[in-house]
């Protein structure tokens, strides 16, 4: 019983750092319908940023000011000068974001150096807690709690807020907010730095939770994450946390009990939800919930 315990705190710390990136990638898709393939080094460079800040000011809560902050600007870079002359354009957004994700890596290299970069938990989190033969480790709890505030502050911003009635309207008719006299484009805007900012606090949360960050993991992730909003549904925000912990979960066990297929079982989860629904589990074209 202590396996399964640990194995599901282990599944669902992983799923809520894939939520924070996943979801920031599914709110832009669905309002602006731009596929980012460059969100990864927003993660990336959250990581870096917040975890170097840590280590300098020995304050964790500035480590992830810096990491929301980092993600942030980038974000907002990279919408005003890169993804910006290619809205509508699908591939071209392929293309461009992919370069900048590319060019965004190496970056990294030449600012941290190319080495691995040690990333440790702060002192307040470090250690466990045990209840009998469980031993629950403090970080990963701490996570699955920033994990689910942050769900229920999107749905809460999108669901009961005027901005979030402004979102969820922008999606199914940007011209008639428009001519409401509601400036649509600084709404696109804020939405895209809002993901930017999820994307960095993820990065700053995977580090101590790894042990380490590198400049390749903005690839790995911003792969994973995209799987993530496949097997969600485009736009859907619950969608995506549904999907983050069915895929950490699934991950923790078969790494556990099946460690051979591991690697595959999130891909081939993917293709059985693209098979019986492409859409995916909670996806609703032209929809943000």
């Amino acid at each position: 019983m202590d396996v399964i315990i640990n194995l599901t705190v282990n599944g669902l710390a992983t799923g809520m750092l894939i939520f924070l990136l996943a979801a920031g990638l599914t709110l832009i898709f669905g309002l602006m319908d731009v596929l980012n393939f460059a969100h990864g080094a927003l993660f990336l460079w959250g990581a870096y940023a917040g975890i170097w800040a840590f280590v300098e000011t020995d304050s964790y809560l500035l480590g992830i000011l810096a990491a929301v902050a980092a993600g942030s600007i980038l974000g907002y870079l990279l919408e005003c000068f890169i993804i910006k002359p290619v809205y509508g354009n699908h591939i071209q957004q392929i293309l461009i974001t992919l370069g900048a994700m590319l060019v965004l890596g190496e970056m990294v290299k030449v600012v941290w150096g190319p080495n691995q970069m040690i990333a440790k938990p702060p002192e307040f989190l470090r250690g466990s807690w045990e209840f009998g033969n469980v031993l629950l480790i403090k970080y990963r709890i701490f996570v699955i709690v920033v994990g689910a505030l942050v769900f229920f502050g999107l749905l809460f911003l999108l669901n009961r807020t005027k901005l979030g009635m402004i979102v969820r309207a922008g999606v199914m008719d940007k011209e008639m907010i428009q001519a409401l006299g509601i400036n649509i484009r600084k709404v696109f805007l804020f939405v895209f730095m809002l993901g930017a900012g999820m994307a960095g606090l993820s990065g700053i949360l995977l580090g101590p939770y790894a042990g380490v960050i590198y400049a390749e993991m903005g690839l790995e992730y911003g792969i994973l994450a995209f799987i993530v909003v496949i097997i969600g549904g485009m736009g859907s925000v619950l969608g995506s946390a549904s999907a983050a912990v069915l895929v950490g979960l699934l991950g923790s066990y078969a790494a556990y009990y099946m460690p051979d297929i591991a690697l595959a079982v999130n891909m081939l989860l993917m293709l059985i939800v693209l098979i019986f629904k492409p859409s995916g589990l909670m996806g609703a074209k032209g929809a943000v919930k």
